[in-house]
């Protein structure tokens, strides 16, 4: 039976359908702001697969171009490979509602959200969690829901809650986050260096937000009594459990206060196994498991350690960071590097420079747009010493890139100081914590290696957070472990002035803002650290652009004059890269970029397209060349392109008969501009250059001029009339006379 509720949502009502669209799936929902429509489905399998020792979880986030009434491009008329939105999007979706399931629940489960229209004014991302805690909770799916989400953003100090893509275009802080009646589970957030005072000021408006989609949410699910499945829950042999604890020793805890990641990983692996093999000829059937009861055990005692004790893994303060080293400048190809270590995380960046035309193209459904600026993090399998297939970047690499990116661009100068296509790629090279904020700080510091003019360094740092009855821990620069067996991972970024970009996952049923702000207070002791050991190695960006960079040069033109420089079917625009070896961009308002590794080249083709675009001015002076010589005169090209007329009469003070006489075509003359008519007709004059013999009196211009403006605009430009021009001869012999 089809049922539906509205209700306020910030300054827009939300509506939830349900029981009219895709009545197979366990739960299904369609969720409706203004013109956008979303249809949210809940499926999961009935058994769990044998030996399934993890939460299958699969969200997907789709797009349909029809949506926005529109066909995709290329060859391929149907959607494709998820784009990296839909990417990101999937995994808001995911992070806030994956700690919400049971412990024990294992089956194969899945959230499709499907964008079915769009008014293209609004992003539409967290109508998918909104949609997804909805079909969950109507579903017969064990989910301990609801959960609500908001995007929030600060524009001119105001909070404002659902902005509009125009509101982001000039907003300080962009907030997207989920949470339930009480707590905050999810937040992903983009800042121009926002202070820790207001980020909580839109955390708590924000979670306002939430808490109205969540009422619309229990106000749907009233009109139903939902039975959840049965399932078989996730369980260990009791005896298995037992005998393998009564084995754990002293020695779990001496591995566990190994210092090194790789030498504690290969003990506690090889520890793992000695119990495995004592094991496995009793319990062959449940031995899988073994794995399970250790790692529990195991993050017991790491917790008790830290609560009881006040002793990280690795010996740590709560609140210390590893030892950080940085290094600029190791690639000498690459146009700006970094290597940035902090304990035994590393990551090593190389930045490359281009033109618009390397820039990224990204087809949206609001239409087409690019990126000049991108940041791109590869995961090897190496980093964490592994042997793996080297594939296509994942989910995983395509938010931790995106994450590093957000941070880094509030620093990236607008493209009229700085008009290059920016791509930077972060390859980590040792894993263990926070590769993604490491990837910010070596980022930060190949921008300055590459002379970017960025105006200060950006560093990140992870947050964890251990809870308990006696009080919560929050620690600084968390390792792997500690955020495996940790309750939070909260990344922060930004400069000494305020915060770039936010990450907060849970693995909790959430955190209230009172830990936030303890949080983003030890973070910031953090990031201004790391800032310092950033700024011992490259404090302000260098000087110049690495030699191996494409300068340069940037000019403007006016629109009607395009076409001039490019040419009858791109003629002249392609001699011109030709003979210069340059690259050149032109854009429809007449901004003209041209690019080139040789100074010569970029000169030489600036001076060109200046040249053809340039108008002559009266009263200027300029070398010009001889096209054309007739009878009354003389036609010079002072530019290419542009030609102007030189009398007969003005060459010289000296009566001339035949100019053939005294110059040939192709010759250079220098000539001044003295008149330019309405009809753009320029006059020029060799003789206003020339000092005027003594006792020579000056001719008069009226009788000249008088004769000019008889003759037709065809006879000025060299169309032979014996008439005009015959007349042109005599009155300037006249002239010359008197």
């Amino acid at each position: 039976m089809k049922y539906s509720v509205n209700g306020q949502y910030g300054d827009r009502e939300l509506h939830i359908e349900t029981g009219k669209a895709a009545r197979q799936a366990n739960g299904s929902v369609v969720v409706t702001t203004g013109e956008n429509v979303m249809l949210v489905t809940a499926v999961a399998s009935r058994d769990k697969k044998e030996n399934q020792g993890f939460f299958p979880l699969m969200v997907d986030y789709r797009e349909q171009s029809f949506a926005t009434g529109k066909i995709p491009g290329g060859f391929i008329k149907r959607e494709g490979r998820p784009k990296d939105k839909e990417i990101l999007a999937s995994r808001l979706i995911d992070r806030p509602i994956r700690p919400l399931f049971p412990d024990d629940f294992l089956n194969e489960t899945q959230i499709v959200a499907n964008l079915l229209s769009a008014d293209g004014k609004m992003e539409t991302d967290i109508l998918g969690v909104i949609g997804a805690s909805a079909a969950l909770m109507l579903s017969d799916i064990p989910f301990n829901g609801p959960i609500g989400g908001a995007r929030i953003a600060i524009i001119g100090g105001e909070i404002v809650a659902n902005p509009t893509f125009e509101d982001l275009q000039d907003a300080e802080l962009d907030l997207v986050l989920a949470g339930t009646e009480t707590t905050v589970t999810t937040i992903e957030a983009e800042g121009k260096e926002v202070s820790e005072d207001d980020m909580l000021r839109a955390i708590e408006k924000g979670h306002e937000i939430i808490r109205q989609s969540i009422e619309i949410q229990k106000e749907l699910l009233s009109k139903f009594d939902i039975k959840k499945m049965e399932y078989e829950p996730h369980s260990i042999n009791e005896d298995l459990k037992k005998e393998a604890l009564e084995m754990l020793d002293e020695r779990l805890d001496e591995i566990n206060a190994i210092r090194n990641k790789q030498e504690r990983s290969h003990a506690y692996s090889d520890y793992v196994k000695s119990i495995k093999e004592k094991l496995e000829e009793k319990y062959p059937d449940d031995i899988n498991r073994l794995r399970d009861i250790v790692d529990d055990e195991r993050k017991r005692r790491i917790r008790k350690k830290m609560i009881e004790e006040k002793v990280r893994l690795d010996g740590r303060k709560f609140d210390e960071i590893r030892d950080i080293s940085c290094e600029a400048g190791l690639l000498p190809r690459a146009h700006g590097s970094a290597l940035f270590t902090r304990g035994e995380t590393q990551s090593i960046a190389g930045l490359a420079l281009g033109t618009s035309r390397d820039e990224q193209i990204i087809e949206e459904l609001v239409g087409e747009t690019s990126k000049s600026f991108m940041l791109h993090y590869n995961f090897p399998p190496y980093s964490v010493g592994e042997v793996k297939f080297l594939r296509g970047p994942g989910r995983r690499e395509i938010g931790h890139g995106y994450l590093a990116e957000k941070a880094l661009a509030a620093v990236i100068p607008a493209e009229d100081i700085f008009p290059y296509t920016i791509r930077i790629v972060s390859e980590i090279l040792e894993s263990n914590g926070s590769s993604s904020m490491a990837s910010v700080c070596s980022g930060s510091i190949a921008l300055m290696d590459a002379g970017v003019p960025v105006k200060t360094h950006v560093a990140g740092i992870a947050m964890g957070l251990v809870r308990s009855d006696e009080g919560d821990i929050i620690l600084t620069d968390i390792l792997g472990e500690e955020d495996h067996y940790g309750d939070m991972d909260f990344k922060v970024a930004g400069t000494k002035e305020g915060i770039t970009a936010l990450q907060l996952d849970t693995k909790i049923q959430g955190i209230d803002t009172g830990v936030l702000s303890k949080g983003f207070a030890q973070a910031k002791d953090a990031r201004l650290h790391i800032l310092s050991k950033m700024e011992e190695a490259i404090a302000e960006p260098r000087k110049s652009l690495s030699k191996y960079a494409p300068r340069l040069v940037t000019i403007m033109i006016d629109k009607e004059k395009i076409g001039k420089v490019i040419g009858p079917g791109g003629k002249t625009i392609r001699s011109i890269i030709e003979e210069t070896g340059v690259k050149i961009d032109i854009d429809d308002e007449g901004k003209v970029i041209i690019a080139s590794e040789d100074a010569d080249g970029l000169e030489a083709a600036r001076k060109k397209i200046e040249d053809l675009t340039k108008e002559a001015e009266p009263g200027e002076i300029y070398t010009g060349k001889i096209v054309k010589i007739t009878d009354f005169g003389a036609f010079i090209e002072i530019f290419p392109g542009t030609d102007g007329m030189m009398h007969i009469s003005k060459y010289s003070y000296d009566h001339i008969k035949d100019l053939r006489d005294h110059i040939n075509v192709g010759d250079e003359i220098k000539v001044k501009v003295t008149r330019i008519d309405k009809q753009g007709r320029i006059d020029l004059s060799r003789k206003a250059l020339i000092e005027r013999p003594e006792g020579d009196k000056q001719r008069s211009s009226r009788n000249y001029r008088g004769d000019r403006d008889k003759r037709s605009g065809s006879e000025r430009h060299g169309h032979k009339d014996d008439r005009h021009h015959r007349k042109d001869n005599e009155d300037g012999n006249k002239d010359k006379d008197n």
